[in-house]
């Protein structure tokens, strides 16, 4: 526990610092997040927001990996093979939202030059990603929501690497779409990595139930690090923004829930801990499928993702982040009492 909390604070010092750093670096060379306008079909309402620095999930990233490896200072805590894959795959899908962040700030217009191939490098390397994790760790191959006996249902190795590979990108762009208004993003992830670190640290102190979790205090440790840094960002994050998270921010978190989820078998109770997440790109599928199936004619919501509409419709900025922040924390805590209540059935039967 005292690693967990050591990630977790040193993150959050961390984060603070770099934030707060990354700022100034960018104030002081006249270069911010560009804003979609009206002839791009974006939030025109948030053009006041234009020249607010961007990239500042560069903070959470690098105060992450600060705090997890000076918990490993700490006796008794090894270095995973399974959390160094983890790493390689957050930089490189964190690498990828910076290279279109700083294109985006470089052409002074909010598509960077990869805007449309997105999608498609994302979800290659994020089965590239699953891939290397499922061969070359002891990771259960099974569809699991609490535990991996639970349903237990096996999947041969092709096929599940397709399918957390698909887990990756959607979560990692899911969190990307969510990341439209201050402090949203990094306030619902950070209570996702919340519920992660007490996942992760249960099934570390439980495993006569939770044995097919591989160094499951490494990725608590890594979970409550992530939690950290996002603490320490929200302090500047937080309405009115004085620095956007960004594309490097929003893939580097996405990627960092989903290989939790993957390596503590609990891939479906993700889609619950990731509600909001869920709830936001979920729009965005049902506003381009209503848009298309009507000829291109009408639209479900004044605009998507669905917290521009609820801004649309009235509400203030702050008030949707509140009110979309309670549904995350009700998302995360039915998640922790629906693992919390199985855990409870399985040893109550031992």
């Amino acid at each position: 526990m005292i690693a967990v909390m050591i990630a977790g604070a040193v993150a959050m010092f961390v984060s603070l610092v770099c934030t707060r750093y990354l700022i100034t670096f960018f104030r002081t060379r006249g270069t911010g997040q560009p804003i979609l306008g009206k002839e791009d079909n974006g939030p025109e309402h948030h053009m006041m927001k234009q020249g607010t620095p961007t990239m500042g999930g560069l903070a959470i990233v690098v105060s992450a990996a600060v705090g997890w490896m000076v918990a490993h200072l700490r006796p008794n805590l090894a270095f995973s093979d399974q959390a160094m894959i983890m790493w390689v795959g957050i930089v490189v899908m964190a690498g990828m939202g910076f290279l279109d962040d700083f294109i985006k700030v470089r052409k002074r217009h909010n598509r960077g030059i990869f805007w449309k191939q997105k999608s498609y490098i994302t979800l290659g390397l994020s089965m590239l990603l699953a891939w290397w994790l499922v061969s070359s760790t002891d990771v259960s191959q099974t569809l699991s929501i609490t535990r991996a006996t639970f349903p237990g249902w096996h999947l041969a190795m092709p096929v599940f690497v397709v399918f957390t590979g698909v887990m990756i990108w959607a979560t990692s762009n899911a969190v990307n779409v969510t990341d439209g208004l201050d402090g949203l993003a990094g306030g619902s992830a950070m209570m996702g990595f919340l519920a992660f670190t007490i996942i992760a640290y249960w099934e570390f102190r439980n495993p006569a139930v939770y044995g097919d979790v591989v160094n499951p205090l490494d990725l608590a440790v890594l979970a409550a690090a992530f939690a950290g840094g996002c603490a320490g960002f929200l302090w500047f994050n937080a309405a009115p923004a004085r620095i956007f998270m960004g594309d490097v921010g929003a893939l580097g978190i996405g990627t960092a829930l989903a290989l939790l989820a993957i390596t503590t078998n609990t891939q479906l109770l993700i889609i619950l801990i990731c509600g909001i997440n869920v709830m936001e790109a979920g729009s965005v599928a049902i506003q381009m499928g209503v848009f298309k199936a009507s000829g291109r004619k009408k639209r479900l919501f004044r605009m998507s993702p669905i917290h521009h509409h609820f801004e649309l419709v009235g509400w203030p900025e702050t008030t949707v982040i509140i009110r979309f922040w309670i549904i995350s924390g009700i998302c995360t805590a039915s998640a922790l009492a629906i693992f919390i209540a199985d855990f409870t059935r399985v040893t109550d039967n031992l």
